[in-house]
């Protein structure tokens, strides 16, 4: 018995999962009548296949972990749910977060009516790894690192999240959906090293495909498997596992992309502090920067009528007076620094 399988809800380990006509099958055939499926040929009159075997070898290619170590989901939200359905009994069980951190985490656990346990970050929006181990208990199931962490764009440290997982008893969810941004090394290395580890990664932020949600979650098998037991048989759609894989094979772009945003990244945290309205600029290894400002919902709405959108996050712990400012391309860092100037010179004058 793995170390994993006390932690999984009872009916999860004795469930039988929905088998569907094109997981009964591999292979190749000519005449496909197993599925109801419309014969006429549409390009998408088929059903999917139902573990995206294609698209998992190529991201196994990209990301160098095995095709078996893969989930992918509707987005890395549904991920998430699954996580907290299978391994936490509701209102028994509870999962641990970090705030300030990324709120579906919470919302997730909200839905399936399992309690949140928050500790929050330190000072310098690290874990604190001692009072993590005093609050967790046997009913301490999943704990969320999100890292880089939204919406305060550092790293969690590697050595904490190392620290935690041979020291927590649960599943440790590293969420890594910056990654690509960042100068810090996938959690996905430490995979063959960790049995309780999974690792949260998407395709909405380097790779420019927010709207086709496409989640991926990296894990030992064993855990997998799980995902795939209580997965809804074909939840990702062909439109979206073409796309996916149309992006891979032109990882190039993506890189381009990743370097062009750091670039602008680089430059946005050297022109900000030197603006009035700004009181400090957080570091950032994310497409993204914290910014603590004197008036943020002023701000924020002096944006807006400017036709700027950013994030006002002043209400979350730990990030007082703070907006989150996406980086944007360039003609858009343009716009929100000349926005900011005009804001500065609009305060000068009264």
């Amino acid at each position: 018995m793995s170390s994993l399988d006390p932690l999984v809800r009872p009916n999860i380990r004795a469930l039988r999962p929905y088998s569907s006509a094109r997981s009964e099958f591999q292979g190749v055939a000519s005449v496909l009548l197993d599925a109801n499926e419309n014969p006429f040929e549409t390009g998408f009159n088929r059903y999917p296949d139902p573990l995206q075997r294609l698209l998992k070898d190529k991201i196994a290619e990209i990301k160098g972990v095995r095709a078996e170590q893969i989930f992918l989901g509707n987005g890395s939200d549904e991920a998430i749910d699954l996580l907290i359905r299978i391994f936490c009994e509701p209102g028994v069980d509870h999962i641990l977060s970090l705030p300030p951190t990324y709120g579906m985490y919470r919302v997730s656990a909200d839905i399936a009516n399992v309690p949140i346990v928050e500790v929050p970050l330190t000072a310098d929006f690290q874990p604190d790894v001692d009072t993590i181990l005093q609050k967790a208990d046997a009913h301490s199931k999943l704990l969320f690192i999100c890292s880089p962490n939204n919406p305060t764009a550092n790293d969690i440290k590697l050595d904490h999240i190392r620290d935690i997982l041979r020291r927590f008893s649960g599943v440790v969810v590293v969420d890594e959906a910056y990654i690509d941004f960042s100068e810090r090394a996938s959690c996905t290395t430490l995979l063959d090293e960790f049995e309780r580890l999974v690792v949260l990664q998407t395709f909405s932020k380097a790779w420019g495909l927010a709207g086709v949600r496409l989640g991926m979650a990296f894990a030992p098998p064993a855990t997998i498997g799980l995902f795939n037991k209580v997965k809804p048989p074909y939840n990702i759609n062909q439109l979206t596992q073409d796309a996916a894989y149309l992006a891979l094979e032109n990882a190039e772009e993506k890189d381009q992309w990743v370097q062009e945003i750091l670039t602008e990244r680089a430059r946005l945290e050297e022109q900000l502090p030197t603006l009035a309205c700004i009181e400090h600029v957080f570091p950032s290894q994310a497409n993204f920067l914290l910014v603590r400002v004197g008036v943020p919902r002023e701000l924020y709405q002096f944006l807006v009528e400017r036709g700027i959108v950013v994030r006002d996050r002043s209400r979350m712990p730990g990030c007082t007076g703070c907006l989150r400012f996406t980086v944007g391309d360039p003609q858009e860092n343009d716009l929100l620094l000349a926005a900011l100037r005009d804001y500065d010179l609009q305060n000068d004058q009264s």
